[in-house]
């Protein structure tokens, strides 16, 4: 049978191993295991609950929580119902979270912890759609309308015995063009748009990316990228299960390094800071080694470079080169290897450009990254590179039933089953984004290589224009800079300037390591900023990352700035993306005076 729905490709795959771990939750040190024949009975408890209060087809249903298999298992049983998911950041607010709340309708909700809790309550009595709220780490809750999980469940138990409840007969019910998700695109201006994904808009993405990228029962992630994006929704979620793959929960944030070392992932869906910032600790371990282990880091990296010239294409290298390869590997890579767990076939990138040159570390050592393309529109994959074949600077070739062609502006265009049914309750934003032949505007700058591989240049609205007509892209001049280790965020400012400039925010640990080493008083960080020797030493950064790029597009001049952007001082979105107009006005005294 054609998997048309989720409830379908939860319950194909529940059947087939029901034996075979699924989720794996850290819980008071000690990894704990769910079963995908667990995880049906679960799911079929708490969808029976949810019925049991009144959410039914159609219905909206809210998850605000990190990480967890029961975000996961919430997931399924929601959709099973045929009601959709509203998916919130953990990260958002209490004023946030309302207008999401608001904007979808969202009757119930389940919130992770007490933390989350205290959001929702703040602002509950103001949403009168909402009637209930199930929080994932009680067993049990006072009030009305309000749950601990367990009892939640047990509340699902009874309505099964009382009701004759059956998940498998209910979800039969679901059709593949029914609303699946509300995901709230992070936009950098405005409000957020709520975009609906339909099953057969996530079904054909899992089906297709699945052919691209190929996972089995063998397989095992570690998943710590929001689930409330699309990204980590679709690779590390609803393809992991489909595929019987088994995936871990990390703890938090920081432990990532260490569960990584802990469960040996196969596959890791991650975003390029990552990869930038295992490429910085490397580097600056190196940094720091005797000079005969430097000579023989910088000696393998070459005989890497030389070797992904084959690695890259699916092959060995052959002859000296495959004896070199195999005593670098020895000396070097084995250890970089070790530092994500020592059995990792490839991580998938996402979420923003990847650097060519970290994408070439990473391949030098025998660790492929696969960077991917796409929008929360388009479910999200639009274009994927190849285990058999990757090439640093794209995203790869567009994967089946997936239609990708160029505007005559340059634009990235795409159609078909993986594109949004609209915006919720936004028919004009809706008409803007996808034209009547149904292609569906990315807002992206690109064009294709002589094997159909995408090269994304920027996004069109960020491209600057110099005072003396000069197209530039600023993400390629960002990325170059954030290679160095002493810078942390940055963006390059100069649409309708005489000559590109950068903000930057320095990697405050790492800076203030160099300026101890100089003698600086560091005591007062933003005076330290201020220290010629300090600028003098940036000023040098940048102009060896601008070494590649023309004389135009090279940042000239830049600003140090004391204090990192973040989600709550409105800089960046949830999915880490620079607010680009937010940074350039409250920094504008800074930019003017770059230009005075």
């Amino acid at each position: 049978m054609e998997i048309q729905t989720i409830p379908q490709l939860f319950l194909r795959s529940v059947e087939s191993l029901p034996d075979h771990p699924a989720y794996y939750d850290k819980i008071d040190g000690q990894w704990q295991e769910i079963t995908f024949g667990q995880a049906g009975e679960i799911v079929a408890t708490l969808a029976a609950g949810l019925s049991a209060i009144n959410i039914a087809k159609d219905d909206k249903v809210a998850i605000l929580a990190t990480n967890n298999s029961k975000w996961n298992l919430s997931d399924y049983a929601i959709a099973g119902i045929g009601a959709a998911t509203v998916t919130v950041y953990p990260t958002l607010i209490a004023s946030q979270i309302k207008y999401i709340l608001e904007n979808s309708d969202s009757q119930a909700i389940f919130v992770e912890n007490q933390e989350q809790f205290d959001k929702v309550d703040e602002i509950r009595y103001q949403l009168p759609k909402l009637k209930s709220i199930i929080q994932m780490d009680q067993k049990q809750m006072d009030g009305d309308d309000l749950y601990g999980f367990d009892e939640f469940l047990e509340k699902g138990r009874q309505y099964q015995q009382d009701e004759g409840f059956d998940f498998k007969k209910i979800s039969e019910k679901v059709h593949p063009d029914d609303l699946l998700t509300l995901i709230y695109t992070s936009g950098t201006t405005g409000d957020p748009k709520g975009v609906m994904l339909s099953h057969r808009n996530l079904v054909s993405n899992v089906t297709n990316g699945r052919k691209a990228i190929l996972i089995g029962p063998e397989d095992s992630m570690l998943s710590f990228l929001p689930l409330s994006h699309s990204f980590e929704r679709m690779v590390g979620h609803f393809s992991a299960f489909s595929a019987n793959s088994t995936v871990y929960f990390a703890e938090d944030l920081d432990s990532v390094a260490a569960n990584m070392v802990e469960v040996h992932p196969t596959v890791v869906v991650a975003v390029p800071r990552f990869f930038e910032k295992v490429h910085g600790r490397v580097l600056e371990k190196v940094s720091n080694d005797p000079a005969l282990r430097q000579k023989i880091f910088n000696w393998a990296l070459s005989v890497g470079r030389d070797s992904a010239k084959y690695l890259t294409r699916g092959k060995k290298p052959t002859g000296f080169l495959a004896a070199k390869f195999a005593l670098a590997d020895k000396l070097v890579f084995s250890k970089l290897k070790e530092r994500v767990g020592g059995k990792l076939r490839f991580f998938v990138s996402g979420g923003a450009p990847l650097s060519k040159e970290i994408g070439e570390f990473f391949a030098s050592a025998n660790i492929p990254i696969l960077e991917g393309y796409g929008l929360t529109e388009t479910s999200p994959v639009i274009t994927v590179n190849r285990v058999e074949l990757f090439k640093f600077g794209t995203v790869g070739s567009t994967i089946e039933g997936v239609e990708a062609r160029i505007a005559d502006d340059g634009e990235i265009l795409c159609r078909g089953d993986n594109v949004m049914q609209g915006y919720y309750k936004n028919p004009e934003a809706t008409a803007k984004a996808i034209d009547a032949e149904g292609w569906f505007h990315t807002g992206d700058i690109g064009h294709f290589d002589d094997e159909n591989y995408l090269i994304i240049t920027d996004r069109k609205k960020n491209l600057l224009v110099t005072s003396g007509g000069k197209n530039i892209a600023p993400s390629q001049l960002e990325n170059a800079l954030l290679l160095s280790r002493y810078i942390e965020q940055c963006i390059a400012i100069g649409d309708r300037r005489k000559f590109v400039s950068a903000l930057i925010v320095p990697s405050q640990e790492n800076l203030t390591s160099w300026a101890e080493e100089q003698g600086l008083p560091v005591d007062d960080y933003p005076a330290l900023l201020q220290q010629t020797t300090v600028m003098e030493l940036l000023e040098g950064e940048v102009e060896r990352a601008m070494g590649p790029f023309a004389r135009y597009e090279k940042v000239k001049k830049i600003a140090l700035l004391p204090d990192l952007w973040t989600i709550s001082g409105g800089e960046i979105t949830p999915s880490l993306k620079v607010k680009r107009r937010v940074v350039e006005d409250k920094y504008s005294d800074q930019i003017e005076a770059i230009y005075s």
